[in-house]
């Protein structure tokens, strides 16, 4: 007989190593906020108190000091907690927080939650992406451009503007420093290049000046998959350098896919260098834990801009500026960075913006005048959209025309899995693959369409609505590399089906045997360049902006602006894949999203800041807002697709919770006027001014105290907007202006009343010198109950030619009698 038993070290090593096995699959990463002041708190970092209002310099002897002394009292605070075994930090916060991240079980959390020196803990947050000729579209070239010195070889330079995303493709032609008229170092960025085997030494160069990635939550979550998520800055989606590209990618770098030139792309701000914080992942999205270390490290490296094309998956408990992520970027406020964030693609309907807080610009998206139109030509001469054409005509094949015979009761009309298909059915002719509801619910993507029609060689696709869908759902072309159309019409595509029904053949048994319907798939390379303004796009999230998850509305304009969100070309990275899109290793990639739009306010956010390098945040964001435009070349109101307060009406007037202050005019914004600045204080005094949010509770979160015996609104808060959610009887709204011209101007004030509200205005003349600043009271009376939102605006109407404009939006009036 063996003789089975252990040594008693022996069970006992197996016991813990059980245990501590245990304990790995039941731990959790959690986000620590203790005590002690972070960087830029501690010493008082501030846009406005800077001398000049330039960004300060963190990385000193005097910070490394602080910073170390932070991570040990960190440390401490684990120690006496746990025993070293039973935890692990991930990141230790300095700059904009002071905490940590680290992953423990929810027992241990409910142990560290109860130590003194913790002021905040939650669970860490999973975050999503909000997923050419913009350039021209928006009057860069010849305008915006053309006004900076030294014109588009100029524009953008020496601003640096850091991108956090899914990484960045170092040998894409639009990051390159091999240019004509060559890169210089920026002066002020110190950030690093990091170096890993599939990111090698001289990957970055005097234009891509910085990568680093950060993984360590997600590693810990157990999402990262190293077969295809890469630990280093290398971009293995695409999104990362899309984004990068869009805001700062060279000008003039040509499109190509497919063997076809479409053009060529360049970045908003061609001239600014770019710095990748990759803290997003294929098939993952991120973790706010990741996200919050690569903007520490983004303003410890002196970056100018961030861009976010990311966001919550929904909105947080509690109160919606309070969210870490927010409080996060609070503190890169208070550091003199400009930061520009996705507003969501949760549209059409109302609440359902993803970005909340006044210090963060939100961007909303809409379409721009280029189209790819294309057509197919049935047999019978039928051509959808209507026209004549028809020769070299291929064979149609209904998808479950197609399928396998051992596999009759299987529903294959999305096309996604090419082995429930007879390839010999389908090779040589165009599919006929249907969109259902599994498409809207995720359960089907285009990817698997795609992957399926080349699995099989098919000569093309016909991707046609479902009967029970609605034409209210709007399909976002994806570039593919093969003859392909989508038909959005339910009538359109009825009449295809009957074509090929009727000319179907069957065998005695009901087996197909063969089908005489033909078609032939032509355009969709040619680009059309319409007269048709900007649109909100139907999946760009609206406000109003809440305050809290119980959806209360608040006091403030969410979005902010508008760009071009809708089919973008830009860099993609030549191992990146999207498999929801069917983007596959390629170098460029026409792709739609909020995420796309917010690149486009990171570059022009950059030009702005070229041309005034003392202005805020607050002061870039004002100058975009209030030289954007709400109406098209005849005067006629931008339009939104499903606008938010009738989702029903296929388009109508858009409002400013669709598009915030309007689309954004590059070229205006360098020459705004008049500026509604704020900083960092401001926005401490908005937090304190908002009902049952306690000063105690806004301390913890940002370590600044509520100055006693104010009385302030949240419409207080000087915004190039003005937002009532509960107008009673009369209320008073002041901002102030500040003339950002080289001389003085005289303004004349008009307002457009919202209805059921009355508007006044003093002084309706402002009289104001180069470098003043002015209030302006706006008394604002409820003249008829309503609880249905209506809009109006302030117009300063200056007599040396600047406008200046924010709208004005009231929810809820109630008159006193």
């Amino acid at each position: 007989m063996v003789d089975c038993k252990l040594p008693l070290r022996s069970f006992i090593m197996l016991i813990i190593t059980l245990t501590e096995f245990t304990s790995l699959v039941s731990t959790e990463v959690y986000v620590v906020i203790v005590e002690g002041d972070p960087v830029v708190h501690y010493y008082r970092f501030s846009a406005t108190s800077a001398p000049s209002g330039k960004k300060r310099n963190v990385s000193n002897n005097f910070v490394a000091a602080h910073v170390a002394y932070l991570t040990r009292k960190q440390d401490f605070l684990l120690e006496s907690t746990f025993a070293k075994r039973n935890y692990k930090k991930l990141y230790s916060y300095h700059h904009l927080i002071n905490g940590f991240a680290v992953d423990i079980t929810p027992e241990q959390a409910d142990v560290l939650v109860k130590r003194s020196q913790v002021l905040h803990m939650e669970k860490d947050t999973r975050l999503t992406t909000m997923t050419t000729h913009t350039p021209e579209y928006l009057g860069l070239p010849t305008g915006c451009w053309a006004e900076l010195e030294g014109g588009l070889h100029n524009a953008g330079e020496g601003t640096v503007i850091g991108l956090v995303d899914t990484g960045v493709d170092p040998r894409h032609p639009s990051f390159s420093d091999q240019v004509p008229n060559s890169y210089k170092p920026p002066i002020s960025y110190s950030g690093k290049c990091e170096v890993t085997s599939d990111f090698p030494e001289g990957s970055c160069n005097n234009k891509l000046v910085g990568a680093r990635h950060f993984a360590a939550a997600a590693i810990s979550a157990g999402e990262f998959n190293a077969s295809i998520n890469f630990a280093s800055p290398l971009d293995e989606n695409g999104h990362g350098s899309h984004t990068a590209s869009t805001a700062a990618g060279n000008n003039g770098v040509p499109v190509v896919l497919g063997g076809f030139n479409y053009g060529n792309a360049s970045g908003m701000a061609p001239r600014a260098h770019i710095a990748e914080y990759k803290a997003l992942y294929r098939n993952i999205g991120g973790f706010f834990a990741d996200v919050v270390a690569a903007l520490e490290q983004a303003v410890i490296d002196g970056v100018d801009i961030i861009s976010l094309s990311l966001g919550p998956t929904s909105t947080p408990r509690g109160t919606t500026y309070l969210q870490l992520l927010d409080v996060a970027m609070l503190s890169v406020i208070k550091a003199g960075i400009f930061v520009t964030q996705a507003a969501g693609n949760s549209g059409p309907y109302p609440k359902t913006i993803l970005s909340y807080s006044p210090w963060i610009v939100s961007v909303a998206a809409s379409t721009h005048d280029r189209t790819y139109p294309n057509f197919i030509f049935l047999g019978d001469k039928q051509k959808f959209p209507a026209g004549t054409d028809g020769e070299g005509m291929y064979n149609l094949i209904l998808a479950s025309d197609g399928r396998m015979r051992n596999l009759s009761n299987l529903d294959v009309d999305d096309c996604q899995d090419p082995d429930h298909f007879d390839i010999a059915m389908v090779e040589g002719k165009i599919m006929i693959c249907t969109y259902s509801f599994r498409f809207s619910l995720g359960i089907s993507n285009i990817g698997g369409l795609i992957s399926t029609a080349h699995t099989l060689k098919a000569a093309g696709v016909v991707f046609l609505i479902s009967s029970e869908m609605t034409e209210r759902q709007r399909f976002i072309p994806v570039a593919v590399e093969f003859p392909a159309i989508t038909i959005p019409s339910v009538n359109d595509s009825l009449a295809i089906l009957k074509y090929y029904y009727t000319s179907r053949e069957r065998s005695a048994t009901g087996v197909m045997i063969g089908t005489g319907a033909q078609a032939k798939i032509l355009g969709g390379q040619q680009a059309n360049f319409s007269s048709i303004p900007p649109q909100v796009t139907t999946f760009s999230s609206r406000g109003p902006d809440v305050d809290s998850s119980d959806m209360n509305v608040a006091d403030l304009l969410k979005p902010n602006i508008m760009a071009p969100g809708h089919l973008i070309w830009a860099a993609w990275s030549s191992i990146g894949e999207s498999t929801s899109d069917g983007l596959k290793a390629q170098n460029f990639a026409m792709i739609s999203g909020t995420s796309m739009a917010t690149p486009h306010i990171a570059g022009i956010a950059a030009l702005v800041k070229q041309k005034y390098p003392d202005f805020s945040p607050a002061a870039i964001a004002s100058a975009m807002a209030t030289t954007a435009f709400v109406v098209d070349s005849s005067g006629k109101p931008l339009l939104a697709q499903h606008p938010s307060n009738n989702v029903t009406e296929e388009l109508g007037t858009a409002t400013p919770f669709d598009f915030g202050a309007g689309a954004v005019n590059a070229t205006a914004a360098l020459d705004p006027g008049l500026i509604f600045d704020a900083g960092y204080e401001d926005y401490i005094t908005f937090l304190c001014s908002i009902p049952g949010l306690s000063n105690s509770t806004i301390f913890l979160a940002t370590r600044s105290k509520c100055v006693p015996g104010t009385n302030h609104l949240p419409s207080d808060l000087n915004t190039p907007s003005l937002t009532i959610a509960n107008l009673t009887g009369s209320r008073v709204a002041v901002r102030t202006v500040t003339n950002v011209a080289s001389k003085g101007e005289i303004y004349t004030a008009s307002v457009t009343e919202p209805t059921n509200v009355s508007i006044k205005v003093e002084p309706e003349v402002l009289s104001i010198e180069g470098g003043e600043a002015k209030p302006i009271a706006l008394t604002l009376t409820a003249t008829r109950s309503s609880a249905i939102a209506s809009f109006g605006s302030l117009l300063l109407r200056g007599n040396e030619g600047h406008m200046v404009r924010i709208p004005i939006a009231v929810l809820l009036k109630k008159p006193v009698p």
